[in-house]
Formats: structure tokens, C-alpha cells, sequence
């Protein structure tokens, strides 16, 4: 039988060893950011046409911003969020 390394390590511990822990956090922090972005604007009743009008920008800005597989700065992300009427909270854990 082969000794497996990675049994009884965390996830956390396997993404860090693969070198994918910081790629993993960010597109999963980014995913949580756009679904509340898109709670609100349905909330709103905002598509992304309007939302694109609101922060004086193209629709393709948009679909940049809330795609969780692009990078986005988070000047971008206060953009949208002030376009919804809101604040991003940011916090150190």
C-alpha cells in the first residue's frame, strides 16, 4: 500500500502544498462578494445594463466585475458597491 501525504491534513494544508491556497481564497472570497452584489440587485430590481449606467461604465465592465475568475481591485469593487447605494466592509481575520 503507498503512503498518501496528504491523509489527515486539512484541505487548507493540500491547497497551500500545491501552492493554490491564495488563488482558491481569492476567487472564493470573490464569489461570495458577487453573490451579494447580486442579491442586492435583485433587491433593486437592477440588470446589469443599469448597474453599468450607474457607475458610468460599459455593461463589459460589469461582466468583468462580477465574474469571480477575473481579477478585480477593490477601487472596482467600491465603484459597484456605491452604484447599489452601499459600503464595502472590509475586515483582517
Amino acid at each position: 500500500m503507498k503512503n498518501k501525504k496528504n491523509i489527515g491534513s486539512s484541505f487548507d494544508t493540500f491547497l497551500k502544498e500545491e501552492g493554490l491556497l491564495e488563488q482558491v481564497e481569492s476567487i472564493a472570497a470573490k464569489r461570495v462578494f458577487v453573490f451579494q452584489l447580486e442579491m442586492e440587485m435583485q433587491k433593486q430590481k437592477i440588470d446589469k445594463a443599469e448597474l453599468a449606467d450607474r457607475m458610468e461604465t460599459s455593461r463589459s465592465a460589469v461582466e468583468r466585475a462580477l465574474d469571480p475568475e477575473f481579477p478585480s481591485t477593490l477601487k472596482t469593487f467600491v465603484k459597484v458597491a456605491r452604484a447599489l447605494g452601499k459600503h464595502i466592509k472590509i475586515s483582517l481575520v
